[in-house]
């Protein structure tokens, strides 16, 4: 068995004296790992970073073996990735989502969208609006999506200020105020576009913190990574009026 694909480093093990085993998620075939021999050594050793993107070679005699990895460099961008705290919480938290998801099931858009945001975390704003997306569209590919184009009672695509707790579906500013307590917010740049600020990136975390936590880590007795909970101080930190708390 054997197939080359694009792909990027999301996270390396030691194995044995020389050798790593790598994840990476590659465009066709998901989240894959593979035995990297020789991945200690300093030649390797800078490929081998979270965030980079390489060409990847993976060869076994089966299909569900482990198989080894052939790697060649595209995209070394590791180096800048230490730059920022959005960039070195980000990587991670985002391969902490990925690996929610079956080993070696094809998600090409989520591929897409890694490698795009990867080259916009040293940027606060952008980082954030552009995770909160990846989080959404994750979230959609194990089953749970989230529904923000039109309210749930009424259809109208106007005035969409809220989100039900238990559809995960938008809810109008009419239809949702008998339940405002019981309701989350649907933060402004989701529902009509437009530059996410302190108070709408907040809502946004919120948001998608519930439902991970309802459908995904509860369910597994898991919790939020802290690497997320880095990511998120850092990328408010930055948004934060003088008069604003960050929530933890």
């Amino acid at each position: 068995m054997q197939w080359s694909d694009q792909a990027i480093i999301i996270g390396v093990k030691r194995h044995g004296e020389t050798s790593v085993v790598a994840e990476v998620m590659t465009r066709a075939r998901g989240r894959h790992l593979g035995l990297v021999r020789g991945g200690r050594s300093r030649t390797m050793q800078p490929v081998l970073q979270p965030g980079n993107e390489v060409e990847v070679t993976w060869r076994a005699r089966l299909d569900e073996h482990l198989g080894e990895f052939k790697m060649e460099p595209v995209h070394l961008r590791a180096a800048r990735l230490m730059e920022a705290a959005t960039s070195v919480y980000g990587v991670q938290a985002m391969g902490a989502l990925l690996r929610l998801l079956p080993e070696r099931d094809p998600h090409p858009h989520l591929y897409e969208a890694l490698d795009v945001i990867l080259e916009n975390l040293h940027d606060p704003r952008d980082a954030g609006e552009l995770f909160v997306r990846f989080e959404i569209a994750v979230l959609n590919d194990l089953g749970f999506g989230l529904d923000l184009a039109e309210c749930a009672a009424t259809g109208t695509r106007d005035d969409l200020i809220y989100v039900s707790p238990k559809s995960g579906r938008a809810v109008s500013r009419a239809a949702g105020a008998p339940y405002a307590g019981k309701m989350l917010a649907l933060p402004g740049f989701l529902a009509q576009g437009g530059a996410a600020d302190f108070d709408s990136l907040s809502a946004a975390f919120r948001m998608t913190a519930f439902f991970l936590h309802r459908h995904v880590y509860e369910p597994r007795g898991i919790g939020l990574s802290a690497a997320r909970e880095g990511f998120v101080q850092a990328a408010l930190k930055a948004l934060k009026p003088q008069s604003a708390t960050i929530l933890p």
